[in-house]
């Protein structure tokens, strides 16, 4: 699932396209059917949360995966390795390279002087190399600024923090003990946002994104993608719910219940009726 440590890793991948010259460009939606950013220079590539972003020149190529975006990086002239219709984006730059966005659930180009007033409802990246100086307690203030919203809630909205989806959403509020239906203030909120940033960055560094230190398939997780199985730790059933409406215009799945995983034994707390 593309969370905050996928998109960090793909613009890694990427960054290597920084001063190369786009020789052809085509998007594949309706609203760029006629735009073009060939002739111009890819001058940085990073990534916020989940959102990827290319600075061509005075533009700026915002993607968003959401569930099944991927950025696929071909030579010129080699068989794509997922299906023509699935392109939304093609690009070929100088050293005969060519990447195609397949599916990606966001294509935007808009003028870079416009970044503040598309982007700034972001909260701070947890992978950002500010992070411990300047947006952990920017996030902090943020969750903590509604006390009376769940913590899985807070955990997920965007505008709070930038780079938890729903599994690390999940694997944070079992691994801290707290059913994801808590309120913040019942909650050590602190706990949970310097947990997520660990693991997050944790998992820079693995193959396979883990929360339990096994890398096996299906043995990756505690709690997320569970349902009706044991739990790791004590043997009780894991339930799962929708929880809310999901987090914010921040998030692309926003206007939609988002499920939640927990133990009843290992994440007591169910919340009191308000």
């Amino acid at each position: 699932m593309p969370e905050g440590d996928t998109i960090w890793r793909l613009a890694e991948r990427l960054r290597p396209l920084e001063g190369r010259e786009v020789e052809h460009s085509d998007f594949r939606v309706p609203e760029l059917a006629t735009t073009s950013i060939t002739g111009t220079t890819i001058e940085r590539v990073w990534s916020h949360g989940k959102h990827l972003f290319w600075r061509c020149d005075r533009m700026v190529l915002h993607t968003h995966l959401r569930m099944d975006g991927t950025w696929r990086i071909h030579r010129v002239g080699e068989r794509w390795s997922k299906p023509a219709h699935t392109a939304r984006v093609v690009v070929r730059v100088t050293g005969s390279i060519e990447l195609v966005g397949h599916d990606l659930g966001m294509v935007e180009l808009w003028p870079a002087e416009e970044f503040d007033q598309r982007m700034g409802y972001l909260g701070p990246d947890l992978l950002a190399d500010d992070w411990l100086t300047t947006g952990r307690d920017e996030a902090l203030h943020r969750v903590l600024g509604d006390p009376r919203r769940s913590i899985g809630e807070a955990l997920l909205d965007q505008r709070n923090l930038a780079g938890i989806g729903n599994e690390y959403r999940a694997e944070v509020c079992f691994l801290r003990g707290v059913h994801p239906a808590v309120p913040v203030g019942e909650t050590d909120a602190e706990a949970a946002v310097d947990l997520a940033a660990k693991l997050m960055r944790g998992n820079l560094t693995n193959p396979v994104r883990t929360f339990t230190g096994d890398q096996r398939p299906g043995q990756t997780t505690f709690v997320f993608g569970r349902n009706h199985r044991p739990c790791r730790r004590c043997g009780t059933t894991i339930q799962s719910s929708p929880l809310g409406a999901a987090t914010s215009v921040a998030d692309p799945a926003a206007g939609q219940e988002r499920i939640i995983w927990w133990c009843p034994r290992c994440q007591p707390g169910v919340p009191r009726p308000t």
